[in-house]
């Protein structure tokens, strides 16, 4: 398979940047999208130009790392998947490939296609946390737990914080990261000693780093890798409201 690649190539948060078009021929079909990428950084690299920087890490749909916008969408044409689990196959023989990274203010370019993603970081240090005593392990039936409110704090927590969500909405917002984060404790026994905290901790801390408020377009859900249902972010509204007028 031949491909034409515009990538957008940028040297750090301050330079501007540009989409620079390369071939690459010979693809086979069965490849990744990184492991195409890994292709072409050996060919740059052996021609004495620079590689293309791009993120990755276990490369199994699970690290959330491969942050790049694929034709004008997260990850990818495919859905409930990440860069690292498209294939080349999933594309037509001949075609343009715009590869571009996530856009957000609060997501500033490090270099090409690689972005900061520490405001997620901080976000979770806001509040994605448990103040639990740590030891030996509790029988796992000895905290019972409704088994609807198990599936559902499952599904949240299933947010790899990948980013995709912020790439798709036209506002940023990182309305579907932080729901998912709060979902998870809040319908666990464990998470209720900080669950008003929490709450006001994570979207203080989510409206300082820049991110943009939700618009109702449900982009997010759409280009989730894993499916997070954008009833969390009812949920996190719900949670927020009662946590703003508790009394306590």
């Amino acid at each position: 398979m031949n491909f034409k690649l515009r990538i957008w190539r940028q040297a750090d948060s301050k330079s501007n940047g540009k989409l620079v078009e390369y071939s690459i021929s010979d693809v086979n079909p069965d490849m990744s999208f990184l492991e195409m990428m890994d292709v072409l950084n050996d060919r740059l690299v052996k021609e004495g130009q620079e590689p293309v920087a791009f993120d990755h890490d276990c490369r199994e749909g699970i690290c959330g790392m491969c942050s790049m916008y694929i034709n004008g969408r997260a990850h990818g044409p495919m859905k409930l998947s990440t860069t690292c689990q498209l294939y080349m196959r999933n594309f037509e023989d001949g075609e343009t490939i715009t590869i571009e990274p996530f856009r957000s203010a609060a997501f500033p370019v490090i270099k090409d296609l690689s972005v900061d993603r520490t405001a997620f970081d901080r976000i979770i240090a806001a509040g994605g946390y448990v103040g639990v005593s740590t030891g030996q392990a509790q029988d796992a039936n000895a905290i019972p737990i409704e088994k609807h409110h198990a599936d559902m704090a499952m599904d949240a927590a299933a947010c790899i914080g990948c980013g995709a969500c912020v790439a798709a909405c036209k506002n940023s917002s990182a309305m579907l990261f932080v729901s998912a984060k709060v979902s998870h404790l809040a319908l666990l026994p464990q998470g209720q000693a900080e669950r008003k905290t929490r709450v006001l901790n994570m979207v203080e801390q989510m409206d300082e780093e820049g991110f943009g408020s939700c618009t109702n377009t449900y982009a997010c859900e759409a280009e989730c890798p894993k499916g997070i249902s954008v009833t969390n972010i009812a949920r996190l509204n719900r949670e927020y409201i009662k946590a703003s007028f508790s009394g306590d």
